[in-house]
């Protein structure tokens, strides 16, 4: 499936109105052991789609959307407590960075000097480092109401923290309108030159969080004729495969679960499962890009995502290991949801033609997601 036709079901059948948006609240979630009060502000839409973004991670903790007969569920994994999120994270619903994905041997060179990162996958840098993003505390700047409530976060990261150069200034807005999309905007600028590469690490069911059914029947599309093939820690090989002919085409409408365990394919051996990159276009754009659509058939749930990243991460939970006991009392295993990751490509910095990861002063970085939600009339079948 092209990118047009995928924009064309984008225009499905949309959710009810059925009131007014109403007022963002904010709310003490949790005290961390510093001291410091972290912050809840729930966003809704008078639509039945309502999120709940903690300063912590500046993460989406809920989100409640409607099925296609209106009954609404928790469609992201997440926790109850903060506590919980300091002991385990996972990456639920956070926004991570300094660098989503990885980068090979947690090093990179710039401007001709090498800098040396926290490992924290194996030999390599994930998702900013054992102290990333998603383990700091955002300040919540703005709270705005009206038809498209908003919660701006920002997190200043000082220069060489977890091994980054210069002092950067990062923002999350989190958007919330009466067409059910939840908007997602990153923004980043820096005082010297560095690297930047942030996206939200949402894990989606569309079938509910806490409904103990997995994403394996789920309806995938992603346009995108390439995807970057790993090797054995996870890390792109620098070419772009084709994925004609492989478990990795999702062109056009596929269930997840059909070939989500073909071994003859070593590329889902290496990430059990699904946990690479696909190319939707060579470099960024101006405006977002359908990247994805995901269809639950049973609740009727659907979900487009777009961003102006080239690429997209697709996650399906393969480390999930029932050690997370999620907001509805189940504990989190294996392909119980699924992550969908618009940004740069893994490890850009160290493969030049994948393009560039580069900050300068006087730039802004900018990434924008969208999450679009509707419902299908009727159960249709893939293959």
């Amino acid at each position: 499936m092209r990118g047009a036709e995928l924009v064309a079901l984008c225009a499905g059948a949309a959710i009810p109105a059925s009131a007014q948006a109403a007022e963002p609240s904010r709310t003490v979630f949790g005290t961390l052991p510093d001291g410091r009060t972290v912050e809840e502000v729930t966003l809704s839409n008078g639509r039945g789609v309502t999120a709940r973004i903690l300063a912590w991670g500046a993460l989406l903790r809920t989100l409640e959307v409607p099925d296609r007969a209106g009954a609404p569920a928790d469609v992201v994994l997440g926790y109850n407590d903060l506590a919980a999120y300091l002991a385990k994270g996972n990456y639920f619903g956070a926004s991570v960075g300094r660098y989503a994905n990885r980068i090979r041997a947690g090093r990179f060179t710039l401007d001709g000097r090498t800098y040396t990162l926290a490992t924290n996958d194996g030999p390599n840098a994930l998702h900013g480092g054992a102290a990333g993003f998603d383990r700091r505390l955002w300040t919540i700047t703005a709270v705005t109401g009206g038809a498209t409530p908003s919660v701006t976060l920002r997190y200043v990261s000082p220069d060489g923290e977890e091994g980054y150069p210069g002092t950067l200034t990062a923002t999350a807005t989190y958007r919330l309108d009466d067409t059910n999309t939840l908007t997602v905007t990153y923004e980043a600028t820096t005082d010297r030159p560095t690297i930047v590469n942030l996206t939200n690490h949402s894990f989606f069911n569309l079938a509910g969080e806490g409904s103990g059914r997995s994403i394996l029947d789920h309806v995938l599309t992603i346009p995108a004729e390439r995807y970057t093939p790993v090797d054995a820690t996870l890390i792109p090989t620098g070419v772009h495969r084709p994925v004609a002919g492989t478990p990795f085409d999702f062109r056009t409408p596929a269930v997840i679960g059909a070939r989500i365990r073909d071994g003859r394919d070593a590329q889902i051996v290496r990430g059990r499962g699904y946990d690479h990159n696909w190319v939707v276009t060579d470099a960024p754009t101006a405006e977002p890009h359908p990247v994805a659509r995901v269809e639950d058939p049973d609740s009727g749930r659907v979900l487009d995502v777009a961003s102006n990243q080239p690429g997209v991460q697709v996650y399906a939970g393969n480390f999930l290991d029932a050690t997370a006991v999620g907001k509805s009392g189940l504990a989190y295993r294996q392909s119980d949801a699924l992550a969908l990751e618009p940004e740069l490509f893994p490890d850009t910095p160290n493969q030049p033609a994948f393009g560039s990861a580069r900050l300068d002063p006087g730039q802004t970085y900018r990434n924008v997601i969208t999450y679009r939600f509707s419902t299908s009339p009727a159960h249709r079948t893939h293959r």
